[in-house]
This record gives C-alpha cells, structure tokens and sequence, in this order.
C-alpha cells in the first residue's frame, strides 16, 4: 500500500468528493471506527466491535464527504478523511438532529436560516496534516455554495472526561467564543457541564487558542462561536462543545481562497 502523505509532498494525489455509495460510506465508517475507538479510546457496543464500524442512524440520510488518496485507490481503499453533513431539510424530514442528543438548538431552528449540522470528522493518522484538511476546507466551501448555507453547527471534541483538566480550554471558548444570545445552543439541564471554570483574567488567549484541537481551532478562525455548557460523552471519552459558524463571518483570508478553488470543489462534491 501506497505510503501515508507527508506535509511536504504535492497535494494534488488527494480528491474530495462526496461519497458515491455505500462501499465509500462503508469506508467512512471504517475510517471512524478506526479513528474514535482503536485510537481514541470510545467504548464500543457488541456491534460495533463485531462490525469495526462507527455506525449509527443518521448515515443513511447524511451526505459524507471524503478526502480520497488516489495513490491508495479511486474509491473506497482511498478514503483517508471524512466529514458527515446533513443540511436542514434532510434533518426536519429525518425528525431529529445529532446535535439535539446533547444541545437544546430550539434557537438555531427558530431563527430559520440555512443551515447544516457538521459531524464525525476524522482523518487518517497518516494523513493529518494540512493538505488534508485544505481538502476537507475545500470540500465543505463548496458544499456551502453549493446549498447556499448561512450557518454550520454541530458537536466537537474535547479530549478526555474531565472537566477540570480541560479548565483552560473551556474557560476560553466561554469568555471569547461564547455564541450570540439570539442563536446560543444550551446543553441539556441533565448534561449541562459549566464552561466557566477558569477567569478570565487567568487566561492567555494567544496561547490558549494555540493549545486547541486543530478542528476546533479551525472554526474560530472561521469566525466560530460555542454554545453555553459542556458535555460529558463517556461512550467516545470526550468532552463536547456545540459550534457554529455563520457562512457570512468566514475571514477574508479563507473567503478569497475559497472564490479561488470552488469551482473545481464543486464540480467533485
């Protein structure tokens, strides 16, 4: 098998195209099962240890975006990144959304913008490096044309379950990133885990952005925002936070990059 991409080499053996089928959607999931539970500890079920895919019900009514490594394969064998999204319509006719498992996001339906829910992303740990994700970037600009979307939202990760080891992180994200009232997800009363564990005094915010998890990180620099509270998933041993990215705050610097490349990302998504 082809070797793992370095950060150094031509980006242009990697494509990004939604999935074509369900042996690519198979993939993906492979991909998940290999990323969130052999490496990131997730507790799986019976089922998904037998199977040794990350599987639940929102993948049949999602569209999975994939970053494929041509040199490894044209279709499913190439999958080395992935990202799930569901626009409103497919949620409202599906009767729920992900994030609605641990966010009351009553606001973000009430507001009825264009939206779409972000989720299960993850990429190869051969292939975690900055030409990946430009793919995936690429990939999510064009589906945002595309569709005409004015807000993404979903669930991000925080590594581990405790709370107060994440005090920093956390204590960040409320005090410089905390969502407009108007449109601010809460985490469930019987989940809801306070953010505001750290002054901000206390904080550096140069360093404490630099300490994120780069997908996390890749929001705020999106001009993200994050709900109120916390929560705790011991399933997949994280510590979640809800974010949103309104399409028209996307910095200059990514806007004129995207106007750049997303004619050729959509002629593949």
């Amino acid at each position: 098998m082809p070797s793992a991409l370095s950060a150094d080499e031509p980006t242009d053996r990697l494509d990004v195209r939604l999935a074509a089928g369900p042996d690519e959607i198979a993939a993906a999931q492979a991909l998940r099962y290999r990323v969130f539970y052999e490496e990131m500890g997730a507790h799986p079920t019976e089922a998904t240890r037998d199977r040794r895919r990350d599987v639940d019900d929102f993948d049949a009514v999602c569209d999975h975006l994939l970053v494929i490594d041509r040199a490894r394969g044209d279709g499913p064998d190439g999958v080395v990144g992935t990202y799930r999204l569901m626009p409103r319509a497919a949620g409202e006719a599906f009767g729920r959304f992900y994030t609605a498992g641990e966010y009351d996001i009553s606001r973000i339906l009430a507001d009825g913008c264009r939206f779409m829910e972000l989720g299960r992303s993850c990429v190869d740990a051969g292939y975690r490096n900055g030409a990946t994700m430009k793919k995936l970037w690429d990939g999510i600009a064009a589906y945002v044309f595309e569709h005409d979307i004015e807000l993404m939202f979903g669930c991000a990760s925080l590594p581990g379950t405790d709370p107060g080891r994440l005090a920093g992180h956390l204590g960040y994200l409320y005090h410089y990133h905390l969502a407009p009232e108007h449109l601010r997800p809460r985490a469930l009363p019987h989940l809801y885990v306070d953010m505001e564990l750290a002054e901000k005094e206390s904080l550096n915010p140069r360093r404490a952005l630099a300490e994120l998890p780069p997908l996390i990180k890749g929001y705020l620099r999106l001009g993200g925002f994050v709900g109120d509270g916390a929560v705790i998933d011991h399933q997949f041993n994280t510590t979640d936070i809800c974010v949103l990215v309104k399409t028209d705050l996307i910095t200059d610097k990514y806007r004129s990059h995207y106007g750049r490349n997303v004619r050729d990302a959509t002629s593949e998504v």
